[in-house]
């Protein structure tokens, strides 16, 4: 069979989900990988999940990078494979990288602490600035301030 290139669209992940952030990468371009194999972990507002590879073959661009949040349906992955079933998906923007929607992430503060969109959202509701609060433990993945620090800090201050 003969290879082409397939462009991998941001999953949706359900009708009140519109973007994901990006938590990890696993892999980058010109590495090869398999069907199933884990390449990035992105985060709703709810939940972290891994993302598999769809088919097997080179990755020829993955232009997110951690910590950036992707609207769905947006171009998340650019794969040369072989397998027929995924033709559909065959990509029309020829050699070049499509640029990829991002929207704005949160803005890191001082401390450089990382939020998920819900610590944020739950943040910004309580009339604080994530940018410039740097007195909250982030206890979340990979270091970020999570929804259940944010509540925490709140239940805190109440005290």
């Amino acid at each position: 069979m003969a290879n082409f290139i397939i462009d991998i669209p941001v999953p949706s992940m359900g009708a009140t989900v519109s973007e994901l952030t990006v938590v990890s990468i696993k892999t980058k371009p010109g590495d090869r990988v398999a069907k199933g194999q884990k390449i990035a972990e992105l985060e709703s507002d709810k939940s972290i999940f891994e993302y598999e590879a769809p088919a097997a073959g080179l990755v020829i661009a993955l232009p997110a990078k951690p910590g950036e949040v992707l609207q769905s349906g947006a171009l998340f992955l650019r794969l040369e494979t072989d397998d027929a079933s995924l033709r559909h998906l065959e990509s029309q923007a020829g050699n070049g990288v499509s640029p990829v929607a991002v929207a704005a992430a949160p803005a890191k503060s001082v401390a450089a602490l990382v939020w998920t969109p819900r610590a944020t959202k739950l943040a910004q509701e309580a009339g604080l600035d994530p940018v410039t609060l740097t007195d909250i433990a982030a206890t979340g993945p990979g270091g970020r301030v999570s929804g259940d620090d944010v509540a925490g800090y709140l239940a805190a201050r109440k005290s």
